[in-house]
């Protein structure tokens, strides 16, 4: 996947040539120029797939420039990345806060890292992605529905069904990850210092030396982000080579990505087995849901693909199962039953609840999802 037009936009002519050259190399159509204002002119005159901005640019901020792209429709979401010579880690947060999606220092370091962004954003690190063991991700629209505990708890139940299968789950939620609070995984390793390896020390044997199995689980844990700072410092365009690496190495990978869309959740979706679409019954959440739906399937998802838990995770009231499928127009496949602080008490001491509370009715219900979703997956695969 080649040619996608990108706007280069820096006072340094000898720096936006550099990268130029280099872009077009990958076949890419380039557009340069040397001030923000005319940058914006040409993001949305020209509609570049994707664009390259140093951030201290004399006539706008690149904050600025961010916020103003952002708030125009035609360029909302168009993918932004900061190539800048600033390490001040305050201006490197006030442009990821302002909508940038990359933000890469200037350095020997920098133009790989700058390619890896440009093909994550892009979408141009898909390929593979459906090779290798079965993805299954975790996804909601709203936060409090329990995503990373239903991902966790359902995860054991895999592994259990097949315990000579491998499998691990990788926590991709931003800012901050929760899958190895609610496991006890305590290991140095998560998404970001991986992100920060080359390619080349990032492969399957690395992942399956590296990664524990965490006791009790039955899985290995790839852990999430720990604090927002981190998470700013994320290489997304890495992401792409590590889901690769763990379907190598893996015979499932089971990816937590929580609340919404992120800069790096959808290219991971679309390379997904199956989506596990998490929602609660309150109307609130629903309607979000409904949106988040409506957007993955004009970006190509089909309804096969995607299988809806119903979270009971604060109660009994909202809306029916009934009511909520007619709002999705969408089967939810199955619907949990409130079990009030149980979810909690076992998260709190790092045990599955299958092993808290054996003989319990949502024990059973995990069982049956993960019968039902390796069962699915595995189809869709073979489709």
């Amino acid at each position: 996947m080649a040619g996608k037009k990108i706007l280069i936009v820096d006072t340094d002519v000898a720096s936006r040539n550099f990268i130029a050259r280099t872009l077009q190399q990958q076949h890419h159509e380039v557009i340069q120029v040397g001030t923000a204002k005319e940058g914006l002119i040409l993001a949305w005159r020209d509609r570049p797939d994707l664009i390259i901005i140093e951030p201290a640019m004399p006539d706008l901020k690149g904050e600025e420039f961010a916020i103003k792209l952002r708030q125009d429709p035609r360029t909302a979401r168009l993918p932004l990345i900061a190539l800048s010579a600033e390490q001040s880690p305050a201006r490197q947060k006030a442009c990821m806060e302002a909508g940038f999606n990359e933000y890469i220092l200037k350095s020997g370091q920098a133009i790989s890292r700058l390619m890896d962004a440009i093909n994550g954003l892009l979408g141009l690190t898909l390929g593979g992605l459906k090779e290798g063991g079965l993805m299954i991700v975790f996804l909601s629209a709203k936060g409090g529905v329990g995503t990373s505990s239903l991902c966790a708890n359902i995860a054991m139940n895999i592994a259990a069904l097949d315990n000579e299968a491998k499998l691990v789950v990788a926590d991709m939620v931003l800012p901050i990850g929760s899958i190895a609070h609610i496991v006890g995984y305590e290991e140095a390793e998560n998404v970001v210092t991986v992100a920060a390896l080359t390619q080349g020390q990032t492969d399957s044997n690395y992942f399956r030396e590296n990664l524990s199995r965490v006791p009790n689980w039955g899985f290995h844990v790839l852990a999430g982000s720990p604090d927002p700072e981190s998470a700013n410092e994320l290489q997304g365009g890495r992401i792409g080579d590590i889901v690769r690496s763990l379907k190598s190495g893996f015979d499932y990978v089971v990816v937590d990505l929580g609340r919404s869309l992120s800069r790096i959740s959808l290219p991971i979706i679309k390379g997904a087995d199956l989506l596990v679409l998490v929602v609660s019954t309150d109307l609130g959440t629903i309607a979000p849901t409904k949106v988040l739906l409506d957007y993955l399937r004009a970006e190509g998802l089909e309804n096969p693909s995607i299988y809806v838990i119903l979270n009971r995770a604060v109660g009994l009231e909202g809306l029916t199962k009934p009511e909520a499928q007619k709002i999705l127009g969408l089967e939810i496949k199955k619907a949990l039953p409130y079990v009030g602080g149980h979810v909690a008490m076992s998260n709190n001491q790092h045990q599955p609840y299958s092993l808290k509370f054996p003989g319990d009715a949502a024990t059973i219900m995990f069982n049956d999802i993960a019968r039902d979703i390796v069962e699915l997956a595995g189809r869709r695969r073979a489709e």
